[in-house]
């Protein structure tokens, strides 16, 4: 999975076993039915798909993820950063906040959470 990005249909699909893991393919075929319009041979396709790329694993007709929602978020995050910004916190940062002003509250737990990862 390392550097395999979701497509928004798929980030779609991937949500709806993420908050409802462990959750059986019928279920699931179900569920893409009623939210995103999807035939159950469209559902086994992306499921396949996701499932080869080690994202999820359908095993005995469950479906569970095989990378938590928050790991590839994470890893997303970082590549976005690295592609958009050279990989420099600064800079996105710098970008993000653009003229906005930290609330105390917002600044101290952004202190501590460099605090946390800094390098010794």
């Amino acid at each position: 999975m390392a550097e395999y990005t979701l497509t928004e249909s798929e980030e779609k699909f991937a949500d709806i076993i993420w908050q409802n893991e462990p959750i059986g393919s019928g279920d699931l075929v179900k569920r893409c039915e009623d939210e995103m319009k999807w035939k159950k041979s469209t559902t086994y396709t992306v499921l396949k798909k996701l499932c080869e790329k080690e994202i999820f694993q359908n095993e005995n007709a469950v479906v569970t993820s095989l990378i938590p929602k928050d790991e590839y978020v994470s890893k997303q995050s970082h590549r976005f950063v690295e592609d958009t910004f050279g990989g420099s916190l600064p800079k996105f940062l710098t970008a993000f906040m653009g003229a906005k002003k930290l609330s105390k509250r917002q600044a101290d737990e952004l202190k501590k959470l460099i605090d946390e990862h800094k390098e010794e």
